[in-house]
C-alpha cells in the first residue's frame, strides 16, 4: 500500500496545478480588419473572413449576382486572376506571453503564399487541410501585418496538366487541385472557381502543448457484406441492429459555401428529417461539411455516409500529392470522428466505374503503359493508402474504396456492393425498370425537374420566359437535359405535340409532377425488395444555386419541390404508400372545379371530380405545406396546414393548379 504524507500530497497537487496552468491554451481570432484586391491593382476593398472572393466582390458591388441570368459566364475572368488578402492586428498580451504561438488557418482555398511581417511563412496547396505555423519569433505585440497571396487555381491546374503532357490524367485538370471539385463546374452546378480564406483564422498560444484525448468510438457500426444465395449483401448494422437506409445524396447547399449559416443547415437538414430520411451521403465532389452539419445530423438521428473529396477523375501518383492527401485524410477524420452520425468512410465517387466504363482510354487516346500507371496510382491511393491512414486515426468504422462498386451497365451491380443506377434518366429507361434492376443498396438514382417557378422568376427577365430560352438553357447543366426531360414528360404526363406549346410556368409544373411520380414509384419498388435491397439514397436532396436538377428541394428558401412530398410519403414507416398503377397521361380527367376555404392555418379543399397533382401556391409563402401535389377524391375534404406566423400581417393569395388545368386545355 502506497503511503503519501501531507508534504508529498502538497507537492503532487502543486505540480498538477502548475502543469494545468502551463498547458492552458489561449486563442485569439483574426477575423476582422481584412481587405482584398485583384493582385497588384493597388486598390483594396473590405473583405469578410471567413469568406471567398466572389462573395467579397458582390459585397463591394464590383460584380453582379453570378446566379442571375447568364452572369456566371460573364464572370469567368475572376478564376484567371490572382487575389491578395491582408490584415493588420495586435496580439493580446496574455497570448503574446506564451512560449509558443501558432498561426492557424482552418481553411485556405487553395494555392496561397502567406506572409507575416514581410516574411514568407507558409505555402498552402490544399483547401481541406488545417495549416499551423509557429510564429512566435515573427510576431510583434502590435502592428502585425498578415498578407495572403492566392494564385489562380484554374491557371495552376492547367499549368500542371500541361507540364505532364503527353501523360494525361482524365478527365479534367481539376484533379490536380485539392479543392472542392464542383467549383470547376458540374452537371447541376455553375463554374465559379474562386479562392479565399474560407474558414477561421486564429492565434493559439501555449507553454506546454495540450495532450490529445484518446479516441473512443461513438457508435458501433458494421457494414455487412456477406455472400448469400443471390450474391453478396450490403447493409448497415447500427449497434447490432440491421437498418434499412432511406435517404439522399447531399451536395454543398451553396456554390459559395461560406454563406451557409447554422440556421441554413438546420433548415436543410430538417427537410431531410421531415421527409422521413435516416441517411445522407456527403458526396465526394463537394466539401467535408462544417461542424454544424454533423452536429445537427447527430441530434436529428441522420446517419452520414461520408465520401472523401474525390469525384469522377483519376489522380496524380507523385509523392507530393500522396503526402498532401495523407495529411488531409488524417486531419479531416480526426476532426469528424467523434460524430456518432458518421457510419461509413468512402474513398471516392465513381472513379472506379469511370476508368473502367466511361471510355476515357479512347477519348484521351491513352496508351497502355499510361493506362496501367493511372490504374496503379488509383489503387495505391484508394485501396492501399487511404485505408491504412484511416486505420491510424479511426479503425472503428467501415471503409469502401469507391461508390459504386460496379457501374450501372454491369450485371454484378445488381447483386453486390452499392449501385448507382442511371439507366433511368441517362439511359431514358422507364422508372419501372427497377423491378428487375434494383441493387443491394442503391446509393444513386434520380429524375430531374425544373426549379420552383418562383425561382425562375428570380433569375430571369420577362423576355427569358419562353421554353428553352438561352437563359433557361444556361440554368440546365446536364447534357441534353431538356431533351431527356421531354422523354419522361411524353412517356408519363403529356402528348409530345403539346410540350413545345407550354408556358414556362406550366412546363415547370409538369416536370415537377413527373419527378414526383418517378421518385415515389422508384422508392416504393426499392423498398418492396427488402431485405434483398437495404438502402435507397436518391440523387439529390439539395441544390447549390437555382438550376434545373435532380434535387427535391429548391435553392431559394430551401423550399420543397413537388417530389419532396412524394419522398416524404414513400419513406414513411407507419403507413405503406401504394404504387401508381396508371400513368398520369392515361387518366381520364375532367375539370375538377376545386373550391377551398381558409380557416386559421388550414386550407380546406373540395373537388367536383377526381383531381391529380393539386398544387397549392400561397404567394409570398416561404415555408412548406403539410402536403402538396396531392390527389383529391370526389366528395372528400382535404385539409392542409401552413405556418400562419410567416404570413402574419401580409396580404396573400392562394392559387390552385391540377393536372387537368394543363393537359386538359
Amino acid at each position: 500500500m502506497l503511503k503519501i504524507n501531507h508534504k508529498t500530497l502538497f507537492f503532487f497537487l502543486f505540480i498538477s496545478f502548475a502543469f494545468k496552468a502551463n498547458s492552458q491554451l489561449l486563442s485569439q481570432k483574426l477575423t476582422t480588419n481584412w481587405s482584398f484586391q485583384e493582385q497588384d491593382e493597388a486598390k483594396w476593398y473590405p473583405a469578410k473572413v471567413p469568406g471567398e472572393v466572389h462573395v467579397d466582390l458582390m459585397a463591394n458591388k464590383l460584380i453582379p449576382d453570378p446566379f442571375y441570368r447568364d452572369n456566371e459566364k460573364k464572370l469567368q475572368w475572376i478564376e484567371k486572376e490572382n487575389w491578395d488578402y491582408k490584415s493588420a492586428f495586435s496580439v493580446l498580451p496574455d497570448v503574446f506571453s506564451k512560449q509558443h504561438i501558432e498561426l492557424i488557418f482552418d481553411g485556405l482555398d487553395t494555392y496561397a503564399d502567406v506572409y507575416l511581417n514581410g516574411k514568407l511563412i507558409l505555402q498552402a496547396n490544399n483547401m481541406f487541410r488545417q495549416w499551423k505555423i509557429d510564429v512566435k519569433k515573427v510576431l510583434k505585440l502590435k502592428d502585425n501585418k498578415l498578407l495572403i497571396r492566392f494564385r489562380s487555381a484554374q491557371n495552376t491546374v492547367d499549368s500542371l496538366a500541361k507540364a505532364d503532357v503527353p501523360f494525361v490524367i482524365p478527365d479534367n485538370p481539376r484533379t490536380y487541385a485539392r479543392k472542392a471539385q464542383f467549383h470547376f463546374g458540374w452537371d447541376w452546378g455553375p463554374k465559379l472557381t474562386g479562392c479565399g480564406i474560407w474558414k477561421e483564422v486564429r492565434l493559439e498560444g501555449y507553454d506546454q502543448k495540450p495532450i490529445e484525448k484518446p479516441f473512443v468510438a461513438p457508435i458501433n457500426v458494421e457494414l455487412v457484406q456477406q455472400p448469400d444465395e443471390k450474391g453478396t449483401s450490403f447493409y448497415f448494422k447500427i449497434d447490432g441492429k440491421p437498418i434499412y437506409m432511406k435517404g439522399a445524396n447531399y451536395i454543398p447547399s451553396d456554390a459559395f459555401v461560406t454563406r451557409m449559416t447554422k440556421n441554413d443547415y438546420r433548415k436543410m437538414l430538417l427537410m431531410a428529417k421531415d421527409a422521413n430520411m435516416n441517411m445522407l451521403r456527403v458526396w465526394g465532389g463537394g466539401i467535408y461539411e462544417s461542424d454544424d452539419f454533423y452536429d445537427l445530423c447527430d441530434s436529428l438521428g441522420i446517419h452520414v455516409w461520408q465520401d472523401f473529396m474525390f469525384a469522377g477523375a483519376m489522380v496524380p501518383g507523385d509523392k507530393a500529392f500522396f503526402d498532401n492527401v495523407r495529411e488531409e485524410v488524417k486531419y479531416q477524420v480526426k476532426r469528424l470522428r467523434h460524430h456518432k452520425s458518421i457510419v461509413l468512410w468512402c474513398g471516392n465517387n465513381e472513379i472506379d466505374e469511370a476508368f473502367n466504363r466511361w471510355g476515357w482510354q479512347n477519348q484521351f487516346r491513352i496508351p497502355p503503359k499510361d493506362s496501367a500507371k493511372l490504374w496503379n496510382d488509383y489503387t495505391r491511393l484508394f485501396r492501399d493508402s487511404i485505408p491504412k491512414w484511416l486505420k491510424e486515426v479511426d479503425g472503428s468504422r467501415p471503409y469502401i474504396s469507391s461508390s459504386p462498386k460496379y457501374g450501372w451497365g454491369v450485371k454484378n451491380s445488381f447483386t453486390e456492393g452499392d449501385s448507382h443506377y442511371w439507366g433511368v434518366w441517362w439511359g431514358n429507361e422507364d422508372f419501372e425498370t427497377f423491378e428487375n434492376k434494383t441493387g443491394r443498396f442503391v446509393s444513386e438514382y434520380g429524375m430531374q425537374a425544373m426549379p420552383n417557378y418562383s425561382s425562375v422568376l428570380k433569375f430571369t427577365q420577362p423576355q427569358d420566359r419562353y421554353l428553352f430560352s438561352e437563359i433557361l438553357r444556361h440554368h440546365q447543366k446536364a447534357g441534353n437535359g431538356f431533351d431527356k426531360l421531354n422523354v419522361y414528360l411524353k412517356n408519363y404526363i403529356i402528348d409530345s405535340a403539346k410540350i413545345n406549346k407550354l408556358s414556362v410556368e406550366d412546363y415547370t409544373y409538369l416536370t415537377q409532377c413527373v419527378q414526383y411520380y418517378g421518385f415515389k414509384n422508384m422508392i416504393l419498388i426499392h423498398r418492396s425488395k427488402a431485405p434483398y435491397n437495404m438502402g435507397t439514397l436518391l440523387w439529390q436532396l439539395n441544390d447549390c444555386w437555382p438550376v434545373v436538377s435532380w434535387s427535391i428541394t429548391d435553392y431559394y428558401d430551401r423550399a420543397p419541390k413537388a417530389a419532396w412530398y412524394a419522398v416524404k410519403e414513400a419513406y414513411r414507416d407507419d403507413v405503406k404508400a401504394e404504387r401508381d398503377v396508371v400513368k398520369p397521361k392515361d387518366l381520364k380527367l375532367t375539370n375538377p372545379k376545386i373550391t377551398y376555404q381558409i380557416k386559421g392555418n388550414q386550407i380546406i379543399l373540395k373537388s367536383a371530380s377526381f383531381a391529380k397533382y393539386v398544387f397549392v401556391d400561397i404567394t409570398g409563402y416561404k415555408g412548406k405545406l403539410s402536403d402538396n401535389y396531392f390527389d383529391l377524391e370526389v366528395g372528400k375534404e382535404k385539409v392542409i396546414t401552413f405556418d400562419l406566423k410567416e404570413l402574419k400581417g401580409k396580404v396573400f393569395v392562394v392559387k390552385l393548379k391540377s393536372l387537368w388545368d394543363v393537359i386538359g386545355k
